[in-house]
């Protein structure tokens, strides 16, 4: 039997910077249009429920991972029977960590990811590294990775994930122009050098001085374009079929072709 397809619906769109119930609003919506839609998982982009680039809101709006939005999104999951990735502020004792999160269609929590690579004074001036490269759950019989945003950038973490058996991994983004290389060549190859499934939901507006540069995509274990999205909001719904990671892999496997005893510092 053929492994089974996972339906996913990319959000290249945000709610209004430091609202979130509007943001709220808008999740639900999008939900149940996904939903419509046959999608199985809704993937927002970086700190998708409170805004990227709004300062000491950060700390206001930081919650514990199990705090009054969190719950808000469980609700919003359960009603739709959409799984859901969504991004936050959040608050462990004084640390305030840039997370994702993901829960289940039924609102149960699966896996929550804290971004371990900060993007110059943006980040570093708000919020702590996470200190765990990789986060892993299972869905519909796929199992899923988390990063944030920078993390993809390195080619180590997303070959951590492809060493673990992450088969999508779910990068959601505040990526700001003139950076256009990232998802235009970077994201690609990331995929295709790990050859699994990936994908990078990206915003697209405006947010104090920074321009989004949207661009989201589904990238297919072959570095081939499942989705992409254009400059503008959007909701992509493509699907993710786990047996193209073994096609991609029949003739010539990256994983299986490594040498890693001879990757380490060089020898004086």
């Amino acid at each position: 039997m053929a492994p089974r397809t996972l339906r996913a619906a990319l959000d290249q769109g945000t709610g209004h910077s430091g609202d979130t119930a509007h943001a709220l609003r808008r999740l639900a919506d999008r939900a149940r249009t996904a939903a419509a839609g046959g999608a199985d998982l809704l993937i927002g982009p970086e700190m998708s429920l409170t805004g990227y680039n709004i300062g000491d809101d950060v700390g206001r709006l930081a919650e514990a991972v199990d705090g009054p939005l969190a719950q808000a999104v469980s609700e919003i999951a359960a009603d739709t029977g959409v799984a859901i990735v969504h991004g936050f502020p959040e608050r462990d004792g004084d640390a305030v960590y840039n997370t994702v999160r993901l829960v289940d269609g039924a609102g149960t929590h699966l896996a929550a990811y804290r971004k371990t690579h900060l993007f110059g004074d943006l980040d570093r001036d708000a919020f702590t590294p996470g200190d765990v490269p990789v986060v892993q759950a299972d869905l519909a019989g796929v199992r899923l990775g988390l990063l944030v945003c920078y993390d993809v950038e390195f080619p180590e973490p997303v070959r951590a994930h492809a060493l673990a058996g992450t088969e999508l991994l779910i990068v959601p983004t505040a990526l700001m122009r003139p950076f256009l290389d990232v998802p235009n060549r970077i994201v690609p190859v990331r995929a295709l050098e790990n050859q699994i499934h990936l994908a990078y939901v990206n915003r697209c507006d405006t947010e104090g001085d920074l321009r989004y540069a949207g661009l989201s995509a589904l990238i297919a274990p072959d570095g081939s374009e499942t989705l992409r999205a254009g400059a503008d909001e959007e909701l992509l719904i493509g699907d993710v079929d786990p047996g193209a990671i073994g096609r991609a892999r029949e003739e010539q496997s990256y994983l299986d072709d490594r040498r890693p005893e001879l990757y380490g510092a060089p020898r004086r």
